[in-house]
């Protein structure tokens, strides 16, 4: 299926279409955010139903929204991981308030949110290209417009697409260095 048939067919709520995008299609980008986001075991259904609810809110607007100038699936990759982390805490429910992380005692928030940024730093201070960086940090962690980064950085709004494009792919190469390297 192409990006327009995908997202034609979930906004028309086409159950084809979402049981092979959400179950089959995104599994392994769903585990793996899921490593990612939680310290915890978390399930699969209820994340992607989670997620699910949240691109139909508002009458799809999201979807209806998306301008296909990356994949659906590297757009959709960003704003789960977004949205995921700002649910981490409300997604499980859980009366007896016990860690659902094994082997390990519960991990303070503030800490986990130390260990990630200091984790980020490292790999931004691998990263050959500074440029990448930059726009890594404005575009997805300080949430710039990119009309106006555009401007700021006097390049056109498509030039600055294709950078963040390179940039990620810049950033996941790296990532996949560290992990070889440290074994994480």
């Amino acid at each position: 299926m192409t990006d327009q048939e995908i997202i034609k067919g979930l906004i028309a709520r086409d159950n084809r279409v979402t049981e092979e995008f959400f179950f089959v299609k995104c599994r392994p980008l769903f585990y793996a955010i899921m490593k990612l986001v939680f310290s915890y075991e978390v399930n699969y259904d209820e994340m992607v139903n989670e997620l699910y609810v949240y691109l139909m809110e508002d009458d799809a607007v999201k979807l209806q929204n998306f301008q296909y100038r990356c994949s659906v699936y590297q757009w959709l990759k960003i704003l789960a991981i977004r949205y995921f982390i700002k649910r981490r805490q409300t997604l499980i429910e859980d009366d007896t308030h016990e860690s659902l992380y094994y082997g390990s005692e519960e991990t303070d928030d503030a800490d986990t949110a130390i260990q990630a940024q200091n984790d980020l730093e490292r790999l931004f201070n691998n990263m050959p290209n500074k440029r990448y960086v930059y726009v890594i940090r404005r575009l997805v962690i300080e949430e710039v417009q990119p009309d106006e980064l555009a401007e700021e950085m006097k390049i056109t709004t498509a030039n600055l697409y294709n950078i963040k494009r390179r940039a990620m792919a810049s950033l996941t190469r790296t990532a996949l260095k560290d992990i070889k390297k440290y074994g994480k």
